[in-house]
């Protein structure tokens, strides 16, 4: 049964306009606040969002140890991983359907502890995210992995962690992530080939490197890793959230409004701004945010492929495809990071959309889904009216797209399960507030 304040009102069809401020990114801050266990002392992280998966990350450290403290009016987290312990099975066990970042504990407990504890991940459901990569990372690395354990995973490494060769089929963020935070202390040197290369990688490549690490990115995907024998905390600025941004910059789209995002910053959206522009959108770069606005007149179709960066982010399609049911001709997305992506517009049909789905490859990219049956490609006709409904929340960026349907609608809608977007929406109702959105 939903809870009550697990609601929203909206009542639609009235241009948002204002302006917000965007923090740290939230695909970046938990991975930040994991690499500070790898140190036996005081990390600081700064620009940091009041989401849930703070709050998340924060109680899954105090609970192995870790003095943990959140200030979320400055956006500064303080991290002092001096005493690092195992907790009870039970108490991890109460945290273990909130989120997928206990996986990513491993390799720093195993190099602190010499064992880890990972429980059943939660997480949205997208689409597959297996942690086999994950598991695989960790055992050529020389863990053992007893995936028979009766309340989850149980990783040890008795002789230690080793660098080694490792190659990814697929450049997958999390496993990449994992990489590095199991190799910075291994013993030699890891060579990853086909990583990823997302900005919060980058970024959390060089929160190692204040650490202490000594890692070096090629131009084809490679990553190497010298393991060194210790580390030191940090202090660190976290990068703007870049699918808030756009998340919010698609809102002033799909509305017909004009909304500032303080902190969004150019060089991490730079796909995202040329699509943007392609559809007929406005947007102004300044040192402080970048102005997004819809200038009036028809908005333009446009052909979009998801891709690992630099290609169009996965998360950025979404709220998109909202703002595109409100263009004049016939827009198509090829989705081909995620197979289960396309579950959200089911909502936005019933509300007045024209969207129609495929399983063939509506695309060129090379994709992992041709001929794998899921509905992967999306076809969306407009100009469409939307028209308010209730909704149910399918995921995170779902739930914000569903949101944006709502203050595009005319009539009243309630959005149910709205607690999913708390997870990477900082007060998103501060902000709805803001832009003069009318809900309660």
């Amino acid at each position: 049964m939903t809870r009550e304040n697990d609601v929203l009102h909206v009542v639609g069809g009235k241009p948002l306009g204002g302006e917000i401020k965007v923090r740290g990114a939230k695909n970046l801050v938990s991975k930040a606040m994991v690499a500070a266990l790898l140190a036996p002392g005081t990390s600081v992280l700064k620009n940091v969002p009041e989401i849930r998966d703070v709050q998340v990350v924060s109680d899954l450290l105090r609970l192995h140890g870790v003095s943990t403290n959140v200030d979320g009016k400055t956006g500064v987290v303080t991290i002092d991983a001096s005493h690092v312990e195992m907790p009870a099975v039970a108490d991890v066990e109460t945290l273990s359907g909130s989120s997928r970042i206990p996986i990513l504990f491993s390799g720093p407990l195993l190099h602190r502890l010499g064992e880890a504890f990972i429980p059943t991940l939660g997480g949205c459901r997208i689409g597959d995210r297996p942690i086999d990569y994950h598991l695989e990372t960790l055992r050529k690395l020389g863990a053992e992995v007893d995936k028979e354990h009766e309340d989850g995973i149980h990783i040890t490494a008795p002789n230690g962690l080793r660098g080694t060769k490792i190659h990814l089929p697929y450049p997958s963020v999390g496993a990449t992530e994992q990489t590095l935070l199991a190799a910075v202390l291994a013993e030699g040197k890891t060579e990853l080939s086909g990583a990823a290369i997302e900005p919060e990688i980058m970024d959390l490549i060089a929160i190692l490197q204040k650490m202490g690490a000594v890692i070096s990115v090629d131009v084809d995907r490679t990553i190497r890793i010298e393991g060194v024998k210790e580390l030191k905390g940090y202090t660190h600025t976290a990068l703007t959230d870049r699918i808030e941004a756009a998340s919010w910059a698609a809102a002033a789209l799909a509305t017909r409004g004009d909304i500032f995002v303080k902190g969004a910053t150019q060089p991490e959206m730079m796909t995202f701004l040329n699509v943007y522009r392609k559809i007929g959108g406005e947007f102004d770069v300044t040192d402080e945010g970048i102005r997004f606005w819809h200038p009036g007149g028809d908005l333009k179709p446009v052909a979009i492929e998801t891709d690992v960066h630099p290609g169009f982010m996965t998360d950025w399609q979404q709220p998109l495809v909202v703002a595109l049911t409100q263009a004049k001709g016939l827009s198509i997305v090829h989705e081909t990071v995620y197979e289960n992506r396309f579950g959200f517009t089911e909502p936005l049909v019933k509300m007045g959309a024209t969207v129609q789905l495929y399983k063939e490859c509506l695309g060129s990219l090379p994709c992992r889904f041709e001929q794998h049956n899921f509905e992967h490609s999306a076809v969306i006709f407009g100009q469409t009216p939307l028209t308010g409904r209730d909704i149910d929340v399918p995921d995170l960026r779902g739930g914000f797209s569903h949101l944006i349907a709502a203050l595009t609608a005319t009539g009243e809608s309630n959005v149910r399960g709205i607690s999913l977007i708390d997870r990477g929406y900082a007060d998103f109702r501060g902000k709805l507030a803001a832009l003069g959105a009318d809900f309660d």
